[in-house]
């Protein structure tokens, strides 16, 4: 018997994968993108957050199942070709979240305690030791993958919460809160395409989906669980950036792009402020590479089931998921290759993708699902409306990031092509 989740758990699981490591990994470059209209990206990316949320709550209720996303989509398609694709993609934003973290990690950590005098180099020791330390704990128990993610929810939060309270006070006749007037803001346009590049900061509530099997009274609490904590964490965000915002100058939020929320600690509470930040970000990023392992190789497994990845995907290794091994080697491989704004990009990209798929499930399936119509097929075309301006704003500034995206997608296609195309009458059974 597996136990049974509450509607306060449900919330948490929620919360803890949206505010993971992405606030912390991606609020600098919202700034850089946005500038003083940095709020407004946030509400930006939160609506398009809610909207799908809408189409989850009905897909969770309706369809009940550990596989998530994965079984919405093959609800909606069938076991195709395009739903097979559409699967891995997935499993390989998966990948790129957990880049997006352990790059975030890898920034702040050195703030701490510099191993080498070289910077870069420090970076990419810190952000491969977590991802290496986070598999190993994956191996040894799930269990403490779970009690880790347990306590570092209420932590993060704790401390997120506090830097709110702090820094609002400290917004009190500092000059940079001028920063945030109208005439600051970037373009409606690049506003809205600064909110899409850090929307990966929001993709964590699908893991609702999930846990939706276990979730007590599920008719009211799953819908109750998506939107309270979307909610709550659009709220959350708004706040940070105006904080942020207010707290530093531009100039200074550039250079401190990649662990911006410890520096806009400083003004208010100096080298401590500094710090309890950054070790709040440390247990962040931890906490949620961790998940996001754990995440991803059920992930993998699922698809692997569902036959639309070869079977030698269903295989242990040390009692795990062979699929486990590979999302680390590969998030490695990502996490020491490409930069921050290509890693955001690339998760952006695959999960706007995907919950434009999920939203179109929802439109098709809403006689089923008992829905209204509307709200999934407008969260459908927001979705592809963000996906061409996140891509035409991005093929101006970071054209790195739109090509390893879209290299991404088409190679998620050709694979399932090729493995439907070579399947044999027995991996068919």
């Amino acid at each position: 018997m597996s136990k049974k989740i509450g509607l306060k758990e449900a919330i948490s699981i929620g919360i803890g994968g949206m505010v993971g490591g992405g606030i912390f990994a991606v609020l600098g470059l919202a700034v850089l993108l946005a500038k003083g209209g940095t709020p407004i990206a946030f509400l930006l990316a939160g609506i398009l957050a809610l909207l799908t949320s809408y189409s989850y709550v009905h897909l969770s209720k309706k369809y009940p199942d550990r596989g998530g996303t994965v079984k919405f989509i093959n609800q909606g398609f069938g076991r195709t070709i395009f739903s097979g694709a559409i699967n891995n993609l997935l499993w390989i934003s998966y990948i790129v979240m957990l880049s997006l973290y352990a790059s975030a990690f890898g920034s702040y950590a050195p703030n701490l305690w510099e191993i080498t005098q070289n910077k870069t180099l420090n970076f990419h020791i810190y952000a491969s030791a977590i991802i290496c330390i986070a598999t190993a704990i994956n191996y040894y128990s799930i269990a403490v993958v779970g009690k880790i993610e347990s306590y570092a929810v209420v932590i993060k939060l704790i401390i997120l919460i506090g830097f709110i309270a702090i820094g609002a006070y400290g917004l009190i006749g500092n000059p940079s809160i001028a920063q945030l007037s109208i005439s600051n803001w970037e373009n409606p346009i690049k506003l809205f395409a600064g909110g899409m590049v850090i929307f990966v900061a929001y993709e964590g509530f699908e893991l609702i989906a999930n846990a939706a099997p276990d979730i007590i009274n599920p008719e009211k609490n799953i819908s109750k669980a998506y939107y309270y904590s979307v909610i709550f964490v659009i709220v959350l965000y708004i706040i940070i950036a105006l904080v942020t915002v207010g707290s530093l100058p531009f100039n200074q939020i550039a250079k401190a792009q990649d662990y911006v929320l410890a520096e806009a600690a400083k003004p208010m509470l100096g080298q401590i402020g500094f710090t309890i930040i950054t070790i709040a970000a440390l247990i962040s990023t931890f906490s949620a590479i961790n998940a996001s392992l754990y995440g991803g190789s059920k992930v993998n497994y699922e698809i692997a089931e569902d036959d639309e990845l070869p079977h030698h995907f269903l295989a242990k290794f040390w009692n795990q998921p062979i699929g486990l091994l590979i999302t680390a080697i590969a998030t490695l491989i990502l996490v020491n290759t490409l930069n921050l704004e290509s890693i955001s990009t690339a998760g952006s990209v695959g999960f706007i993708l995907i919950f434009g798929i999920v939203n179109y499930v929802g439109f098709k399936l809403s006689k089923e699902t008992n829905s209204n119509k509307g709200i999934p097929l407008f969260g459908c075309i927001l979705c592809a409306v963000a996906l061409i301006i996140l891509i035409k704003q991005q093929l101006e500034t970071n054209l790195v990031g739109v090509f390893v995206s879209l290299s991404i997608i088409v190679l998620c296609f050709i694979l399932e092509w090729l493995y439907k195309k070579n399947e044999t009458p027995t991996n068919k059974l």
